[in-house]
């Protein structure tokens, strides 16, 4: 048995350099079989004992991907999706003269968190649902239905208790820097808040799981594209529903403030059938009774980038254009990381097992540039990033001035403030999958969430940083 154990490690090995250089690795089978379309690779890995290191399902669940096969496959949703983070910033540039705003600024605080609820929440229903298709588990449409059901109840359930949440870190934050909020205003923000991620979900939700299963079927790896769209075009139906509610409920909070204890109750109401239609899938039931941890934590997170945004968006003029982009894309470049790296630890080690050639404590270089096998898709996507960020700032300049104001000083500042943050996010991406992995917790539904937020509050402070650097240099962004 010790020598069979070693040899079958040797070939895992083996196969995940081939992997990492973007060979195909040789299909291997596990030692019993699962049954055709039960469960998922990790309620299997979970019934495997320590000498049961086998690698298994390689072929499904690691498509071979070259190089440029697996950039243009990035590439282009990111370029797609760009549209969605520029979109974003342009609204709320416009948006933070609505007289809602102006009136309510605690708004500026929720936000980060509602836009964050599209990485801690529905990006994480496509990662789940990209390794399922990853491992063949999306081959029927019986299957496929039951998925949608459970994970658009799944994820009812955390976008109603989540938002409610975010509302009241907004209203106590405000609070405490600028004393009681009158409470017709407090129940305004809860009730865009409850109704914004709720409505904002299922769109993008249903969206989701049409981008995945058409991508599985026409041959494209779901990891590489549907977390991009995710991430991206949340932003901008987060905001525009945010706003277009926040607005139209200002304009009757006076006289009609209870109507917005109606809409909470109502869909406190509606918990009980969305747990009930969650808890029937097993995937989706464990996530409702052990994933709120990274969902609530995560709007912590973000609730504090959304502080500092509080703080800091009447100082600097455009910092609100690109405070989305620069965190959406941070966001959504260590969402495909994180599901591609997920995968990876399905298809490869039984659940709580690392090995050696993907150890979790590894330098910012192997784990960036070269020495495991997750560093290929890591050094694409900052190449990617650079100069796909450099675009989308002169394309939402421009759109929002009329014509370009971007200097060479301020594009410099603007470019290192995203190759710091996406190195670090995708650095914690790296370190935080296989924590989790080691600790049995599936990555799919733990990582996201805090990659996202970190993201958020990372991508807020360094912005910030290099508009205070570029106004002290005496070249601020369009200040004359």
């Amino acid at each position: 048995m010790d020598t069979e154990l070693h040899l079958g490690y040797d070939v895992m090995v083996s196969n995940a350099e081939i992997l990492a250089e973007g060979g195909q690795a040789p299909p291997l089978q596990p030692k019993t079989p699962p049954s055709p379309g039960v469960g998922s690779l990790q309620s299997m890995a979970s019934t495997m004992t320590t000498t049961d290191l086998l690698p298994y399902h390689y072929k499904d669940a690691l498509p071979k991907e070259t190089w440029y096969w697996l950039s243009l496959q990035v590439a282009v949703p990111f370029l797609i999706a760009g549209v969605g983070t520029i979109g974003a910033g342009i609204l709320l540039g416009e948006v933070e003269e609505w007289d809602v705003f102006k009136h309510i600024k605690a708004l500026f605080i929720l936000v980060p968190a509602l836009v964050g609820l599209k990485g801690n929440l529905d990006t994480c229903l496509a990662s789940r649902l990209c390794t399922q298709a990853n491992l063949g588990n999306l081959a029927s449409w019986k299957n496929i239905w039951k998925l949608f059901l459970s994970n658009i109840a799944l994820v009812q359930v955390q976008s109603i208790v989540a938002s409610l949440t975010a509302a009241c870190f907004a209203i106590t934050v405000s609070a405490v820097m600028d004393g009681l909020p009158d409470y017709r205003h407090a129940l305004l923000m809860a009730a865009s808040a409850v109704t914004t991620a709720t409505t904002a979900c299922f769109v993008l939700d249903t969206l989701m799981i049409i981008l995945i299963v058409g991508s599985h079927r026409l041959g494209i790896n779901p990891d590489n594209v549907v977390c991009l769209m995710a991430g991206s075009f949340g932003d901008i139906v987060s905001l525009s529903v945010l706003s277009t509610l926040s607005n139209a409920f200002f304009l009757i909070h006076e006289t009609m403030w209870w109507m917005f204890i109606l809409i909470i109750v109502g869909f406190l109401l509606m918990l009980p059938l969305w747990m009930w239609l969650a808890l029937k899938h097993k995937h989706t039931a464990v996530v409702l009774r052990e994933g709120w941890t990274p969902v609530l934590s995560a709007l912590f997170i973000s609730g504090l980038g959304g502080i500092v945004l509080d703080k800091v968006v009447g100082d600097f003029k455009g910092f609100v254009v690109f405070n989305p982009i620069v965190n959406g894309i941070g966001g959504n470049l260590a969402s495909v990381q994180a599901s591609r790296t997920a995968t990876m630890l399905h298809a490869t080690n039984p659940v709580g097992v690392l090995s050696d050639y993907s150890p979790m404590c590894v330098s910012p270089f192997r784990a960036l540039i070269h020495g495991v096998p997750s560093a290929k898709s890591a050094r694409i996507l900052i190449v990617i990033a650079l100069p796909g960020q450099a675009l989308f700032a002169y394309v939402a300049d421009y759109i929002h001035n009329g014509v370009s104001t971007i200097t060479p000083q301020f594009l410099t500042a603007y470019l290192a403030v995203v190759l710091v943050q996406v190195m670090i996010i995708l650095y914690l991406t790296h370190v935080l999958a296989h924590f989790m992995w080691r600790r049995k917790l599936d990555p799919d539904n733990s990582t996201i969430p805090y990659l996202t937020a970190c993201a958020d509050l990372l991508g807020t402070i360094l912005l910030a940083a290099a508009f205070m650097l570029l106004r002290l240099n005496h070249t601020p962004y369009g200040e004359d």
